[in-house]
């Protein structure tokens, strides 16, 4: 454990000494908030289920993102209860309000991917832009010293894992309940 915690400062303290700087510090605080709670997914998700096209995509973020919210927030933070790094190292100032639950694994990470992944599998393109500022954000939860890397695996980990039971889920009853309202719509106009 004492391997994997000098990994982790060491990455944070290589970041903050070499990388950091006031131009990056006001990118990666907008980039950060952008996943706080989770908004711009759910924003996302909110925006493809309203298209046709999208719709399996939408369904499929929004369930990954709950699954997220279950496994993460209220099941491994409050079991791992890991301190975030910045409470263990003394001289470390945050330029974001500091977050009050634990650190393992990473939250915004986790709904990140989540939900960049459930829009991949469905939709290649926007899939990819999504992908990217994933990783924009869980980068950016590193530079806040917010977070350890290893805290931005996890969360890395079971947000794609989120997505991939969201997409069996969407595969298996997203057409036959699809089918069963649109017949029920035909059947209705049929009737009047």
């Amino acid at each position: 454990m004492e391997a994997i915690l000098g990994f982790d400062f060491a990455v944070l303290d290589f970041i903050r000494e070499n990388i950091a700087n006031p131009v990056l510090d006001v990118i990666m605080k907008i980039i950060t908030g952008s996943g706080d709670a989770g908004l711009i997914w759910i924003a996302a998700a909110l925006l493809c289920l309203i298209f046709k096209k999208t719709r399996k995509a939408g369904v499929c973020m929004a369930i990954a993102m709950i699954l997220v919210l279950l496994i993460c927030n209220l099941t491994l933070k409050p079991i791992i209860a890991r301190p975030r790094p910045f409470s263990l190292k003394e001289g470390i100032e945050l330029i974001i309000a500091a977050p009050k639950d634990f650190s393992f694994p990473s939250g915004h990470t986790a709904s990140s991917f989540a939900a960049a992944v459930g829009l991949f599998i469905y939709h290649k393109k926007l899939g990819i832009a999504a992908l990217i500022w994933a990783f924009l954000i869980a980068f950016s939860r590193l530079y806040m010293y917010v977070h350890y890397p290893t805290d931005v695996m996890a969360g890395m980990l079971v947000g794609i894992l989120c997505a991939v039971i969201g997409m069996v889920l969407v595969n298996k009853f997203y057409q036959p309940i699809s089918d069963r309202i649109t017949e029920k719509f035909k059947k209705k106009r049929e009737n009047n």
